[in-house]
């Protein structure tokens, strides 16, 4: 028996990058996964590509920084599944990079909006619905500048702190409603968000982040879908609040 038979799994930003991956890994354990998005083109090939894999997955298109379209997006599932059994938080922008005195408001307010307000909504419908079903497992993406600052990236820095005390108060209020809510905290990973950041393979910058890393190189998105899967399964049950380096080392100096 798989790990997930059975459950019904909610992917945010699920499309590309450690979402994809996560989406790929849930099918493959016997879920079925809505994988969501705003990039219908690439959330509806990945949906293709699981289903002649044998697996069972659905692609619906959402803003995770819209509030009712996010609750719409939860009743959908619900609507179609008769339940939501996890959900994992991992829609996410980096913004520009530039000092905090030089930041625009509105790119901020974007960062803002997707990266912590997008975890908020999302959290909100989803346990919700996981309180009238008797429990559920929730994983949210914050990042390893969710526990230490970074040049440039102040509003970046900001929610993704925010996303791990968010996590931490959740956890709190809702262990004891059988909700297992829980965040990992990956360091730099090789994902398109990465590379649309200008960090490519072979530039100097690229090689000083892979500096940053004791291991030698950065990480994999699938390394992180293992994190996010284990943290879902019931051998995490006595896991709660935690935040869960997935880090090559970044944060152990």
């Amino acid at each position: 028996m798989k790990r997930f038979d059975g459950k019904v799994v909610l992917i945010t930003g699920g499309s590309s990058g450690i979402g994809a991956d996560s989406s790929r890994a849930f099918a493959e354990e016997g879920a079925s996964v809505i994988i969501s998005d705003v990039d219908e083109e690439k959330g509806r090939r990945l949906e293709v590509e699981i289903k002649e894999a044998g697996g069972n997955a659905l692609f619906m298109k959402h803003d995770v920084s819209n509030s009712r379209e996010t609750k719409k997006l939860v009743d959908s599932i619900v609507e179609k599944f008769g339940r939501l059994d996890v959900a994992f938080n991992n829609a996410g922008i980096a913004g520009p990079s530039l000092p905090l005195s030089e930041y625009p408001d509105d790119d901020w307010e974007r960062v803002i909006s997707i990266n912590l307000l997008g975890v908020f909504y999302g959290m909100k419908y989803e346990i919700q619905q996981m309180l009238k079903q008797g429990g559920g497992a929730i994983v949210n993406n914050s990042s390893i500048l969710g526990k230490v600052g970074f040049n440039n990236a102040s509003a970046y820095v900001a929610a993704k702190h925010a996303v791990v005390g968010m996590t931490k108060a959740a956890a709190l209020e809702y262990s004891s409603k059988n909700i297992r809510i829980n965040a990992v905290n990956p360091a730099f990973i090789k994902t398109p968000l990465l590379e649309n950041s200008g960090m490519k393979e072979g530039t100097q910058m690229y090689e000083m982040l892979v500096s940053m890393h004791p291991v030698g190189r950065l990480g994999d998105p699938r390394e992180v879908a293992s994190a996010v899967l284990f943290l879902s399964s019931d051998e995490a049950s006595f896991i709660h609040g935690e935040s869960l380096m997935v880090d090559g080392g970044y944060t152990a100096r």
